[in-house]
C-alpha cells in the first residue's frame, strides 16, 4: 500500500482539475441522467448464470424460504432494484447477503436492519484518550407496488446523540465537524438521531432499464460509495474511517433529490442537496436550500464486483471553514459469498477534497476487508493513508509554525487496523459478537512531539446485528 500512497501523492502534486471543469461535468451528468429518464426506453438486464448463482446464494443466506417467492424472476425488477440499496441510492455487489429481517403487513413488504457496537477505546500518546460509548443505527424500509413500479419509504435512526457523550468519541488523527463551537480533532462526531428519511420510486423501462427518483429531507446524495456504517467490508469495525470526510461524509445531508437511470450493468445518477454538514444539535433536522450538486456513475459487471466514480460541489460543508469543496471519489468493491449467510468483502477507495477558499486539495486512500471463516469467526483489516490538514485547527499559531517548518499544509498519516470478532449465540435474530481491534499509526517526525513516536489505539467491543434466523 506504500506504493499506492506514493502514486496518489504524485497524482496530487500534478492535480490540475479546475472547479469549472468539475462543474461542467456535473451539469452534463445532470442533463444526461434526466434525459435518460424522460426519453429512453430500454430493456431489463438478463443476468448471466454466474450472476444468478451469486445473487441467489446471497438471497438464500439472508432470507427464509417463504421470502424466496418474492425474489424470483417473475417479480418486477424495480422492487429487486430498491431492495439492493444500502445507503441512500448507493449499491453494493448483489452477491453480498445483506443482513436483515423481512416481514409483511398487508401488501407492504418491510425490511428491518440494525447494528450496534458497545465499545471501550484506549489510546496512547499525549493526545490519546479513553472512552466507553456505543455506535448504532436502525433502519426500516417499506415497499409497495404503485403505478406499475414500486415505491419505498425508508427511515434510519441512531441513538448516538445519547450514547456518544461529549460530542465525539476518541479516534486519533480524525477531524471534521465541531463540538462546543470548536473543530473536532482526534475524535469522531456522533451521527444525527435522524440519519435518513426518504421516499423513492422506481419503474422499469422495457426489459433492460430502470429509472428512479429519490427525495429525502434527510438522506444520502449520489456522491461516494456506500457509507462506512453500512459497507460490507466495514461491518466488523466499530470506529469510523479516517478518510470519512473525503469519502462518504455526505451520507447525512438535507433536502436531497436524486434522479437515476440504470441500463444493464451501468447506472448514472445526479443529485441536488443542501451542502452543509450537520450541526452540533444531533436531535434536529438541519434543513436548508438545495445549493449543491453531485453525479455518480456505477458499474456492476458481475454480481461480485461493483465500481463507482462520483464528483460533487458542496457549498460551505464545514461550519468553521470558509469556502466550498469539490469532492471526487472512486471505489471498487468485491464480494465472495460464504456459507451461513456470511461473505468475504473487500473495498478499495480513494477520495479527494479540493478546497476552493485555500486553493489546494488533499487525498485519502483506503483498503478494507473482512473475511468470515468457520461460520462464527471474522477477521478484519483496514489500511488508510491520508493527507491531514486540520490536525492543529484549534491552535492556529502552532499550525503556522509547523507550516513554516515543513513547508506543507498537511501531514501524511498512515493507519493500520487489524481485528477479530467471534460470534456468540445469545438472542434470536440477533448476531452477537465479541471482538477487538488494534490500530497502529505512521506519522511524520514533525508531529511526533505532539502525538508520540508510536501512537496506538485499541478497541474492545460487543457487536449486535439484526439478521434473519438461519
Amino acid at each position: 500500500m506504500g506504493v499506492l500512497a506514493e502514486v496518489i501523492r504524485h497524482v496530487s502534486n500534478g492535480y490540475r482539475l479546475r472547479n469549472k471543469a468539475i462543474i461542467a461535468i456535473l451539469h452534463s451528468s445532470w442533463r444526461l441522467a434526466l434525459s435518460c429518464i424522460l426519453c429512453c426506453g430500454a430493456h431489463a438486464q438478463s443476468s448471466s448464470p454466474v450472476q444468478q448463482s451469486d445473487q441467489h446464494a446471497g438471497m438464500n443466506m439472508q432470507m427464509p424460504p417463504e421470502s424466496m417467492q418474492h425474489m424470483g424472476h417473475e417479480v418486477d425488477t424495480a422492487r429487486d432494484f430498491l431492495m439492493r440499496e444500502s445507503s441512500g441510492t448507493a449499491f453494493q455487489p448483489s452477491a453480498w447477503p445483506m443482513p436483515m429481517v423481512m416481514t409483511s403487513v398487508g401488501h407492504w413488504r418491510l425490511m428491518w436492519m440494525a447494528q450496534a457496537f458497545l465499545v471501550d477505546t484506549q489510546q496512547t500518546g499525549p493526545l490519546g484518550a479513553d472512552k466507553f460509548y456505543s455506535t448504532n443505527w436502525g433502519m426500516l424500509s417499506a415497499l409497495h407496488r404503485l403505478g406499475g413500479g414500486d415505491i419505498m419509504l425508508r427511515t434510519m435512526l441512531s441513538l448516538e446523540p445519547a450514547t456518544v457523550t461529549g460530542e465525539f468519541y476518541p479516534l486519533l488523527f480524525q477531524t471534521g465537524e465541531t463540538a462546543y463551537g470548536k473543530p473536532i480533532v482526534n475524535g469522531q462526531h456522533p451521527h444525527d438521531f435522524v440519519m435518513e428519511l426518504s421516499v423513492q420510486y422506481a419503474h422499469r423501462l422495457g426489459q433492460h432499464g430502470i429509472w428512479d427518483l429519490y427525495y429525502a429531507p434527510v438522506g444520502d446524495p449520489a456522491l461516494g460509495p456506500v457509507a462506512y456504517p453500512h459497507r460490507a467490508s466495514a461491518m466488523e469495525i466499530p470506529q469510523s474511517t479516517l478518510g470519512h470526510h473525503w469519502e462518504d461524509s455526505t451520507h447525512i445531508l438535507y433536502n436531497v433529490v436524486t434522479a437515476g437511470m440504470s441500463y444493464k450493468a451501468v447506472r448514472l445518477e445526479a443529485s441536488g442537496f443542501h451542502g452543509a454538514e450537520p450541526d452540533e444539535n444531533r436531535w434536529n433536522i438541519d434543513f436548508g436550500p438545495m445549493n449543491s450538486y453531485a453525479a455518480r456513475l456505477t458499474v456492476t459487471p458481475t454480481a461480485r464486483w461493483l465500481a463507482q466514480f462520483s464528483a460533487g460541489h458542496l457549498v460551505h460543508p464545514e461550519a468553521l471553514e470558509p469556502g466550498d469543496v469539490v469532492r471526487t471519489t472512486a471505489s471498487v468493491e468485491y464480494i465472495v459469498p460464504r456459507p451461513h449467510g456470511n461473505a468475504w468483502a473487500t473495498t478499495l477507495l480513494w477520495g479527494r477534497n479540493d478546497k476552493q477558499a485555500v486553493h489546494y486539495g488533499t487525498n485519502a486512500v483506503l483498503a478494507e476487508t473482512v473475511a468470515a471463516f468457520k461460520e462464527k469467526n471474522f477477521v478484519s483489516g483496514r489500511y488508510e493513508w491520508s493527507q491531514r490538514d486540520e490536525l492543529f485547527a484549534n491552535d492556529p499559531t502552532l499550525a503556522q509554525q509547523l507550516f513554516e517548518q515543513t513547508g506543507s499544509r498537511w501531514f501524511d498519516i498512515s493507519a493500520y487496523t487489524v481485528g477479530y470478532t467471534r460470534d456468540i449465540g445469545i438472542f434470536h435474530n440477533v448476531e452477537t459478537g465479541l471482538g477487538a481491534n488494534v490500530s497502529l499509526y505512521g506519522v511524520p517526525d514533525a508531529i511526533k512531539p505532539y502525538y508520540g513516536d508510536h501512537p496506538l489505539g485499541a478497541n474492545v467491543y460487543l457487536r449486535l446485528r439484526l439478521k434473519e434466523n438461519r
